[in-house]
Protein backbone atom coordinates (compact mmCIF):
# COMPACT_ATOMS: atom_id res chain seq x y z
CA UNK A 1 0.00 0.00 0.00
CA UNK A 2 1.29 3.80 -1.16
CA UNK A 3 0.21 6.51 -0.49
CA UNK A 4 0.38 9.85 -2.26
CA UNK A 5 -0.42 13.69 -1.65
CA UNK A 6 -0.90 16.46 -3.92
CA UNK A 7 -1.58 20.26 -3.57
CA UNK A 8 -3.41 22.97 -4.91
CA UNK A 9 -4.23 26.14 -3.82
CA UNK A 10 -6.77 28.34 -3.92
CA UNK A 11 -8.51 32.16 -2.15
CA UNK A 12 -11.81 32.57 -0.61
CA UNK A 13 -13.69 34.67 1.60
CA UNK A 14 -15.83 33.56 4.41
CA UNK A 15 -17.83 34.77 7.49
CA UNK A 16 -18.24 32.63 10.70
CA UNK A 17 -21.84 33.00 11.67
CA UNK A 18 -24.68 30.66 12.81
CA UNK A 19 -27.83 32.05 11.83
CA UNK A 20 -29.83 30.01 14.59
CA UNK A 21 -27.91 32.14 17.05
CA UNK A 22 -28.37 35.67 17.91
CA UNK A 23 -26.05 38.91 17.28
CA UNK A 24 -24.61 38.41 20.77
CA UNK A 25 -23.51 34.83 20.72
CA UNK A 26 -22.01 34.73 16.79
CA UNK A 27 -19.83 37.66 18.62
CA UNK A 28 -18.89 35.37 21.37
CA UNK A 29 -18.12 32.58 19.88
CA UNK A 30 -16.17 33.58 16.73
CA UNK A 31 -15.18 36.73 17.59
CA UNK A 32 -13.60 38.68 14.45
CA UNK A 33 -14.35 36.11 12.21
CA UNK A 34 -17.87 36.87 12.96
CA UNK A 35 -17.81 40.34 10.82
CA UNK A 36 -20.32 40.75 8.42
CA UNK A 37 -17.57 41.98 5.98
CA UNK A 38 -16.03 38.31 6.21
CA UNK A 39 -12.38 38.15 5.27
CA UNK A 40 -10.23 36.04 3.55
CA UNK A 41 -7.50 33.35 3.44
CA UNK A 42 -5.39 31.70 0.75
CA UNK A 43 -6.00 27.99 1.03
CA UNK A 44 -3.80 25.27 0.66
CA UNK A 45 -6.20 21.86 -0.50
CA UNK A 46 -4.02 18.57 0.04
CA UNK A 47 -5.66 15.12 -0.82
CA UNK A 48 -3.71 11.83 -0.10
CA UNK A 49 -4.93 8.89 -1.75
CA UNK A 50 -3.73 5.30 -1.41
CA UNK A 51 -3.78 2.12 -2.84
CA UNK A 52 -1.36 -0.57 -4.46
CA UNK A 53 1.54 0.39 -6.97
CA UNK A 54 0.32 -0.29 -10.27
CA UNK A 55 3.27 -2.93 -11.75
CA UNK A 56 2.51 -1.20 -15.45
CA UNK A 57 2.56 2.83 -14.87
CA UNK A 58 4.77 2.92 -11.46
CA UNK A 59 1.82 4.67 -10.04
CA UNK A 60 -0.95 4.72 -7.75
CA UNK A 61 -2.63 7.47 -9.52
CA UNK A 62 -2.57 9.09 -12.42
CA UNK A 63 -1.52 12.56 -11.52
CA UNK A 64 -3.41 13.57 -14.71
CA UNK A 65 -6.62 12.24 -13.14
CA UNK A 66 -6.03 13.51 -9.77
CA UNK A 67 -4.95 16.92 -11.20
CA UNK A 68 -8.30 17.75 -13.50
CA UNK A 69 -10.10 16.38 -9.82
CA UNK A 70 -8.59 18.41 -7.31
CA UNK A 71 -8.46 21.73 -9.64
CA UNK A 72 -12.45 20.64 -10.50
CA UNK A 73 -12.67 20.80 -6.49
CA UNK A 74 -10.84 24.18 -6.00
CA UNK A 75 -12.57 25.61 -8.60
CA UNK A 76 -16.45 25.13 -6.30
CA UNK A 77 -14.14 27.24 -3.51
CA UNK A 78 -11.97 29.65 -5.08
CA UNK A 79 -12.10 33.46 -5.49
CA UNK A 80 -16.02 32.89 -3.71
CA UNK A 81 -17.15 34.36 -0.66
CA UNK A 82 -18.41 30.85 0.84
CA UNK A 83 -21.26 32.14 2.60
CA UNK A 84 -22.61 33.65 -0.18
CA UNK A 85 -21.48 31.46 -3.54
CA UNK A 86 -21.31 28.31 -2.62
CA UNK A 87 -24.69 26.59 -1.60
CA UNK A 88 -23.22 23.59 0.79
CA UNK A 89 -22.21 27.08 3.35
CA UNK A 90 -25.19 28.60 3.09
CA UNK A 91 -26.74 26.74 6.41
CA UNK A 92 -22.99 25.40 7.26
CA UNK A 93 -20.28 27.69 9.09
CA UNK A 94 -17.02 27.75 6.77
CA UNK A 95 -14.84 26.71 9.10
CA UNK A 96 -11.47 24.91 7.96
CA UNK A 97 -13.21 21.68 9.53
CA UNK A 98 -15.94 22.41 7.27
CA UNK A 99 -14.21 23.22 4.28
CA UNK A 100 -12.16 19.95 4.67
CA UNK A 101 -15.59 18.10 4.67
CA UNK A 102 -16.26 19.44 1.85
CA UNK A 103 -13.61 18.77 -0.21
CA UNK A 104 -13.07 15.04 0.87
CA UNK A 105 -16.80 14.53 -0.22
CA UNK A 106 -16.26 16.09 -3.07
CA UNK A 107 -12.93 14.59 -4.30
CA UNK A 108 -13.77 11.08 -3.15
CA UNK A 109 -17.09 11.13 -5.49
CA UNK A 110 -14.53 11.93 -8.22
CA UNK A 111 -12.12 9.47 -7.55
CA UNK A 112 -13.64 6.27 -7.87
CA UNK A 113 -14.58 6.95 -11.99
CA UNK A 114 -11.08 7.18 -12.97
CA UNK A 115 -8.74 5.06 -10.20
CA UNK A 116 -9.20 1.96 -8.05
CA UNK A 117 -7.23 4.31 -5.53
CA UNK A 118 -8.82 5.64 -2.60
CA UNK A 119 -8.87 9.22 -1.14
CA UNK A 120 -7.07 8.46 2.71
CA UNK A 121 -7.13 12.13 3.96
CA UNK A 122 -7.55 15.53 3.21
CA UNK A 123 -5.51 18.46 4.66
CA UNK A 124 -6.44 22.42 4.43
CA UNK A 125 -4.51 24.56 5.26
CA UNK A 126 -5.85 27.94 6.44
CA UNK A 127 -2.26 29.36 7.28
CA UNK A 128 1.02 28.19 8.07
CA UNK A 129 -0.59 27.52 11.69
CA UNK A 130 -4.09 26.34 11.64
CA UNK A 131 -5.17 23.25 9.50
CA UNK A 132 -7.72 20.67 9.46
CA UNK A 133 -7.21 16.83 8.61
CA UNK A 134 -10.62 14.74 7.32
CA UNK A 135 -10.50 11.20 6.80
CA UNK A 136 -14.01 10.44 5.93
CA UNK A 137 -16.78 9.03 7.53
Amino acid sequence: MITLSRRVHFSSGHRYYNANWSEEKNKEVFGSSYSSHGHGHNYILEAQVKGPLDIDTGMVINLTDLDTILKDVSDLLDHKHLNDSVEYFKNITPTTENIAKFCFDKINMQLGKVSKATLHKVRIFEGDDLWADYYGQ
